[in-house]
Order: structure tokens, then sequence, then C-alpha cells
């Protein structure tokens, strides 16, 4: 008489256990989510950076970027090495301002306009071939918070590297954050220099 209620309870035993063995087999057998688009997961392709050197710091980052599209004419640029400091879904604007009507040129309104890394490879590619282009740094204003990094970088542009003047001057905005491990370029926007607009005093000085 003993016995029954211990053969009733190995089998209720055994069939919780039953029970729970499709349950972990479904858990195992689900897929990874899918990466969020737009995000940094979501570009498998996007080339890695080449050298760690250039995106391991916010001075590392910034110096690279300035690096990598300046060169004397004709000198092939590192295409691959300027994609890899963005972000895949990164951007390049160019501020432009009101241009009068002269000629037969009509007036223009002033705008902005928004490029890839591939729309900008696209757009200069030609001219750095045929021209010169040295463009760097002469004053860096720094903010950060979190991963989120805002670099206010004054810049000076020549046509060879020991040219005493630059034929242009400017500030780039350039918006970055930490993630996977490293620095990218979120996005950039740039204005110059031009009649009725020099850089202040203050955005001169390091």
């Amino acid at each position: 008489m003993k016995a029954i209620p211990l053969i009733a309870s190995s089998m209720l035993l055994a069939g919780l256990a039953l029970q729970a063995l499709p349950q972990q087999s479904s858990k195992a057998a689900q897929p990874a989510p899918p990466p969020l688009v737009g995000s940094i997961a979501a570009h498998p392709g996007w080339p890695a950076a080449k050298n760690a050197g250039d995106v391991d710091t916010v001075e590392h980052l910034v110096a690279a970027l300035y690096d990598v599209i300046s060169g004397p004419a004709g000198k092939p640029r590192d295409w691959t090495r300027f994609r890899s400091l963005f972000l895949p879904d990164g951007r390049l604007g160019v501020i432009r301002p009101d241009v009068a009507a002269s000629g037969n040129q009509p007036a223009r309104m002033s705008d902005v306009v928004f490029l890839t890394p591939d729309m900008y490879v696209e757009r200069d590619d030609p001219y750095f071939k045929a021209h010169g282009f040295f463009e760097r740094s002469i004053a860096n204003r720094v903010e950060e918070f979190g991963n989120l990094v805002d670099v206010w970088s004054t810049y000076e542009s020549r046509h060879a590297v020991n040219d005493s003047r630059p034929f242009a001057r400017g500030i780039n905005s350039i918006q970055i954050v930490r993630a996977h491990g490293r620095y990218w370029v979120a996005s950039i926007l740039w204005d110059e220099e031009r009649p009725g607009l020099t850089l202040p005093e203050k955005y001169l000085r390091k």
C-alpha cells in the first residue's frame, strides 16, 4: 500500500519535467532580434576603422578627419579611411550664404546641402585630383556629456602646405558620439568667412 503514493509522485515529477523540455527548447530556438534600423549594427558592411589610433580619442578623430582629406593635387585620398570615421548614417552639411545676382547668374537664397560620406567622395574626389588641398584645425572648443561630444573646430584651408595665407577659413561644427568602444563622426556642418562675416577672436584661440 505504501508503494502507490511513491509511484504517483514519480509520475507527477516526470510529467512536469516533460512539460518543461519543450519550453526550454523553444526559448533556445528563438532567433536574436534584428538590429534597429539606423543603428551601427544595421550596417555590417560599413568599413571598420583602418587605424585604431584614428578613433580612440576625440582629438585623434578630429585630426584624422583633417588629415584624410588633405594632400597635393593628384594624391589619391584614402576614402575607405574617410568613411570609417563616420557613422554609417553620418552626414556632412555645407552651409551656403545668400548670393546676389550678378551677370547671367540669378540670385541664390541661403541654404544647406547635406551629403552622405559617399556623396562627399563623389563630389570632391575630382577636385582633389586637380587641386592641392590642405586643411587644418587652428582651435578646437570641445563640449562633452555622456557619449555625446560637440567640437567647434576653427579651420584654415590652403592649396599648398607651405602657402603663407589660407584661401579659406571657417568653422566646422562636428557632432561626435562614443559607441562600440570608439568615437564616430555623426555629422559636420560648416560655414566660412566671407565679406561681412569674419571669425571672432574667441574662435581663433586654442
